[in-house]
């Protein structure tokens, strides 16, 4: 183990690099390094460690900048806790998955960087395959047991609760709580239940959008032409296809991801300002690959996707440019983007694979382990119905089921997560 110290203005960052196996089951193969940060206020040393687990998949963990600072919710978990910030494997410093650009003379494409480089397919499918929250949980054990903790508390952001439920599954005698915002998963649900429900609430979501701007509407088909015609494209050059435009969508399952959209909208689309905009708010892109390439494995619970997303999408979307898309990724967009285009091939091979279960219903039913978890109740990626039915496995979960608040209200207002430690310490009931 590695380990260094330094500051900022209120907190004390210590991290650690932890060499792991790829496949814990194989505790003498191939090696790789998991990357964790930890987060003491000037006077929070001794006080119990918080590990955050962060949404994606493929997203590292926050960068801290300082007290006050970002992420805007440490300042109030410090206040019970020493918060460490894991980069789940795959993203961040803990041995990245990648690609890179490569210039031969007038020629501009990417290839594989990092361990999948030099990799067939089918290896690189192997190894991708050891990236879900069962092998996530596997590193957090070691990093507690490096930390000298006995027991610690999970807050798992979206696919960060879904690392939780495994974590209940496996590890519930590690665990002092758990602390879940948008994350309680469907269990022993088939994943094409979990994108058919999310499609229905991108419906809603749609029709709310252009009942506040229903100048709008008549926008997203111009655009969706233009699309099709081959008329819009991003900063690198990459084209974007009508599908892709979708799911600018994304953005409505977030707290002021509405006002972000029409905004987009209302730029002149052969402008620099609209590009570059358009880029930020697609969902999936080569800055964090593995969130394409592994985002329907983390709805897989003992099943294959088979590109579950497209695969149910309704004929009512089909058939309505205008009613956008959510988490729901096309196979095409690993032709468009140049920078997922070297995974094209493991993600159509990670499409068939029939993935582990992650969540054990009877261990869940034993967790003996006090649960406070945020639903949403307007969901647009984790499905408010699969969540309350989650939340009754578990013996002591706390829910606070609210409208208030979009998928990212743990990024926007302290109070979600001082509500959710007033819960889990038994100081509010709802």
């Amino acid at each position: 183990m590695h380990t260094t110290t330094e500051r900022l203005p209120g907190l004390t960052l210590t991290t650690l690099t932890l060499d792991v196996p790829l496949d814990h089951a194989d505790p003498g193969g191939v090696q790789i390094e998991v990357f964790a940060r930890v987060a003491t206020a000037e006077d929070g040393a001794g006080r119990p460690y918080l590990v955050f687990l962060q949404g994606g998949p493929g997203h590292e963990a926050p960068r801290p900048t300082g007290v006050p600072g970002n992420p805007p919710w440490l300042a109030r978990a410090l206040q019970d806790y020493q918060v460490v910030m894991l980069d789940q494997r795959g993203t961040g410093r803990s041995t990245p998955i990648s690609s890179r650009v490569v210039r031969d003379g007038a020629t501009v494409r990417a290839e594989l960087a990092g361990p999948l480089a030099g990799l067939d397919a089918s290896a690189q499918a192997e190894w991708l395959r050891h990236l879900r929250a069962d092998e996530i949980v596997n590193d957090a054990e070691r990093v507690r047991e490096a930390l000298g903790a006995r027991q610690w508390t999970v807050l798992g952001q979206s696919f960060g609760g879904f690392t939780t439920l495994h974590y209940l599954s496996t590890h519930p005698e590690s665990l002092a709580g758990a602390l879940v915002t948008g994350g309680l998963s469907a269990v022993q649900h088939p994943v094409d239940d979990i994108y058919a429900a999310t499609w229905q609430v991108m419906i809603a979501k749609s029709e709310d959008f252009y009942r506040r701007f229903p100048g709008d509407r008549d926008r997203v088909r111009e655009l969706t032409a233009l699309c099709a015609e081959g008329r819009i494209s991003l900063p690198n050059g990459d084209l974007v296809s009508p599908e892709r435009f979708r799911t600018i969508g994304h953005r409505l399952g977030m707290q002021s991801g509405a006002e972000a959209v029409h905004y987009l909208l209302g730029l002149d689309h052969t402008s620099s300002g609209f590009a570059h905009d358009l880029a930020g708010a697609l969902p999936f892109e080569a800055r964090n690959p593995l969130y394409a390439v592994l985002h329907e494995s983390s709805y897989a619970d003992g099943v294959a996707t088979r590109w579950s997303a497209e695969r149910t999408m309704p004929d009512r979307v089909r058939e309505d440019v205008t009613l956008l898309g959510g988490e729901h990724i096309h196979r095409s967009v690993f032709a468009e983007d140049a920078g997922l285009r070297p995974f094209a091939d493991v993600a159509d091979l990670l499409a068939e694979v029939e993935w582990n279960q992650l969540y054990f219903p009877e261990r869940l039913a034993q967790a003996d382990v006090p649960v406070a978890a945020a639903v949403y109740h307007a969901d647009a990626y984790v499905p408010v119905g699969f969540s309350l039915e989650t939340a009754a496995l578990l013996p002591d979960c706390r829910t606070w089921v609210t409208s208030e608040y979009e998928h990212n209200g743990l990024r926007m207002d302290t109070a979600v997560l001082d509500h959710l430690i007033g819960l889990l310490k038994g100081r509010r009931w709802l």
